[in-house]
């Protein structure tokens, strides 16, 4: 049980300071311009919640994900960041963004 409760804390730390460094996680759903998705680990975006999307980003700013919306928020997360990993789209990251299902 130690074991188990010094794992949680020793995570819980880790993500708070990866936090508090500026990294972030930006999942991409599937959409036209990337059929398959991505989830990118990046440095730099502070305007972004740890685990977000440019569709919850774009509901917490303007009520609504549009494809201009989307566009723009990649444009400028693409210019103000530096992008650590690169990996396949993870959608139960996706779902912790509280973005909505546009897909389809």
């Amino acid at each position: 049980m130690r074991k188990v409760l010094w794992f949680i804390s020793g995570l819980a730390a880790f993500l708070a300071i990866a936090w508090l460094a500026g990294i972030r996680i930006l999942v991409v759903q599937p959409i036209g311009a990337l059929p398959d998705g991505a989830t990118i680990i990046l440095y730099g975006p502070r305007a972004l919640a740890f685990v977000d999307s440019p569709d919850a980003f774009c509901m917490r700013h303007q009520g609504e994900v549009t494809l201009l919306c989307r566009g723009v928020t990649l444009g400028a997360i693409g210019k103000n960041a530096t992008v650590l990993v690169r990996l396949p789209y993870i959608q139960p990251l996706y779902w912790l963004t509280g973005a909505p299902d546009v897909s389809g």
